[in-house]
């Protein structure tokens, strides 16, 4: 559909590519601007060093990885290509938490340039659902009134958080999760050695997602995840010893990708806790959980933001399960 929409001229000067994180949603962003800034693929201009553009053998968004467009790109060296993604904080000596305002200004700025090599200019805003409102109000400026010859492209895991009157003037995309089998598939050729169950786990909390597969793989998720399950279902309740190690743990500066794999892991669980209760016709308890869910997520993101204690925020989050979970066993 892409394709044939450049090849019409009729490719929307804003496209928004939503879907749940890991499934490819940059991949694509990334294709497209590979096959767009190398004319098409067919029939375009010789590139700056004055090789032909690449001529794909079939009717997708395919570029010769020889071609200079691909090289170019794939080394963030192409002039006609700005990627716009949360940027690294010096003080804290990790990613921003948001998309600033600053951030999105270099768009205006790059847009005001020529061209360099005589055809499109392409803009990729990598997690565009982190910006923040005045980076959100500064891009709306932009997609008001694109340049000729422009793409932007908006990669959203939650394309709902983007202002509205964003949303409205790019045509939504919204991408599908991986199959299991494609899983699974991915999952053996990134991260060979795994047995059977293990890979059987990880394609099940996946859902989809060959991203987080291969993190679940990479920071031990399924022992992670046994272990939050077994604190949460303990009776007559969470030990508190156990999980204040637990927490400690997931708080240490070395611990950075168990930690963020342990917030996706809580929300995960409280969402099938919803979908659960909801089969079950407890559509109270279901709509709990879902808010549970949404606050853990909000807990979390204001410790990251405000360099808040990410112990504390583990605690705070176990406790308030354990206090939802006994109040659906009353």
């Amino acid at each position: 559909m892409l394709r044939h929409s450049f090849e019409n001229n009729r490719l929307p000067h804003a496209l928004l590519l939503g879907g749940l994180r890991g499934i490819g949603k940059a991949t694509l962003a990334y294709r497209l601007a590979r096959f767009v800034l190398s004319g098409g693929g067919e029939g375009g201009a010789p590139d700056m060093f004055g090789a032909p553009a690449a001529v794909p053998d079939k009717p997708d968004l395919a570029v010769s990885p020889d071609s200079g467009v691909f090289r170019r790109v794939a080394a963030s060296g192409h002039a006609d290509l700005l990627t716009v993604e949360r940027a690294y904080d010096p003080r804290r000596k990790r990613l921003r938490s948001e998309i600033v305002v600053a951030d999105i200004r270099e768009i205006g700025a790059f847009l005001h340039l020529t061209a360099a090599e005589g055809g499109w200019r392409v803009v990729i805003v990598d997690g565009a659902d982190a910006m923040n409102r005045n980076a959100g109000n500064a891009l709306l400026k932009i997609l008001e009134e694109p340049p000729r010859r422009t793409l932007l492209l908006l990669v959203a895991n939650s394309p709902g958080r983007l202002l509205p009157t964003i949303r409205s003037r790019c045509r939504q995309m919204k991408l599908s999760p991986l199959s299991d089998a494609n899983v699974r598939a991915l999952l053996e050729r990134y991260s060979p050695g795994l047995d059977d169950d293990t890979t059987a786990a990880i394609v099940d909390l996946a859902e989809g997602s060959i991203g987080r597969a291969l993190e679940l793989a990479g920071s031990g998720g399924i022992a992670l995840y046994q272990t939050m399950v077994a604190m949460l279902a303990r009776r007559p309740g969470i030990d508190p010893l156990a999980l204040h190690g637990f927490a400690d743990r997931l708080a240490r500066a070395d611990a950075e990708n168990s930690y963020r794999a342990a917030e996706e892991l809580l929300r995960q669980h409280l969402a099938r806790q919803a979908i659960v209760a909801a089969r079950a016709g407890q559509r109270g308890m279901a709509a709990r959980w879902a808010n549970l869910r949404d606050r853990i997520g909000d807990d979390f993101a204001r410790a990251e933001g405000l360099n808040l204690d990410r112990k504390q925020t583990i605690l705070s989050a176990f406790f308030a399960i354990e206090e939802a979970a006994g109040g659906a066993a009353r």
